[in-house]
């Protein structure tokens, strides 16, 4: 039996290596990862080969996004399985710099998101976070060119973010936002998910339930309706589970803009979200976000 070759992948430690392996390609489709990647990763990946010339991740545990006391140091960094899911994904080369080639002295100019961001949800929860993203995302455009980047729904703030990075800065590019991949019971497929111990991963599907609860409240309005209701939803599903230590928000937003909503459109039958529910918890010592875009009926 003939066995098939292993697929190649072309690892790129430094900016010049890049430079070097960019130069030769055409169409190209980014996934900027910090590693530790599970299915999720795996289909923007897979998406990102068949919708482009060639694909290329990076993967960069990127410093400027973590605050202080955050899991920098512990942050699971599994580089060999990693460049196997690369490879099983159809993905051509991975960027993989270091601090000091993306940052240099570490003395540089930072990018900034938009000041509205601050005191919205996520943006509220973690002072300094999206500038960090927004600064190693648009080095990470700039270096590969990519004509589309692919980011995943459940860091639903980080997307509107990066999408008004691209418009505000005129990046010529697309910013392609793939659905939540879950685990059969619901959980957001995350790199943080290794933290859990048995009896919180029982209990983290609770986190999609509440979402679940505030989308069934936004369903039974006949008409627009008060989002403290679906607020209220999902608040009161994630309080009957004792291991959820703390609720951070319950975020009932624009979709565009991450505005949190007093009054809730109603469901019209179409494809476009209406709104986006999310939701940070604390279960046990593990921080889980989660969000669902209200759409349809």
């Amino acid at each position: 039996m003939l066995r098939r070759a292993r697929r190649t992948i072309t690892i790129l430690r430094t900016r010049k290596d890049l430079d070097g392996w960019r130069a030769q390609q055409s169409e190209v489709g980014l996934v900027p990862t910090m590693g530790a990647l599970h299915a999720g990763h795996a289909d923007l990946m897979r998406r990102a080969a068949a919708e482009n010339d060639i694909a290329i991740a990076s993967i960069f545990v990127n410093p400027t996004q973590f605050a202080p006391g955050e899991d920098l140091e512990k942050y699971p960094r599994t580089f060999e399985r990693d460049v196997e899911v690369l490879r099983d994904a159809g993905v051509a080369a991975c960027f993989a710099p270091t601090v000091e080639d993306m940052y240099g002295d570490g003395d540089g100019v930072a990018v900034l998101p938009p000041p509205r961001f601050d005191a919205l949800s996520e943006g509220a929860a973690r002072p300094g976070h999206f500038s960090g993203v927004c600064t190693v995302v648009a080095k990470l455009w700039n270096a590969v060119r990519p004509k589309r980047s692919y980011f995943g729904q459940k860091d639903a703030m980080q997307c509107a973010v990066l999408r008004s990075l691209r418009r505000d800065l005129a990046f010529d590019l697309e910013v392609v936002v793939c659905d939540t991949a879950r685990a059969d019971d619901g959980l957001a497929l995350s790199s943080r998910n290794a933290y859990l111990d048995a009896d919180e991963r029982a209990a983290a599907p609770v986190v999609f339930r509440a979402l679940g609860a505030a989308r069934d409240a936004w369903r039974a309005q006949a008409g627009p309706g008060p989002a403290a209701a679906l607020r209220s939803a999902a608040e009161a599903t994630l309080a009957a589970e004792p291991l959820v230590r703390r609720v951070e928000y319950v975020s009932v937003a624009d979709y565009d803009t991450m505005a949190e909503l007093d009054v809730v459109p109603p469901p019209d039958g179409g494809a476009e979200p209406r709104a986006i529910l999310s939701v940070a918890v604390r279960l046990g010592n593990v921080r889980l976000i989660d969000n669902l875009p209200l759409r349809g009926n």
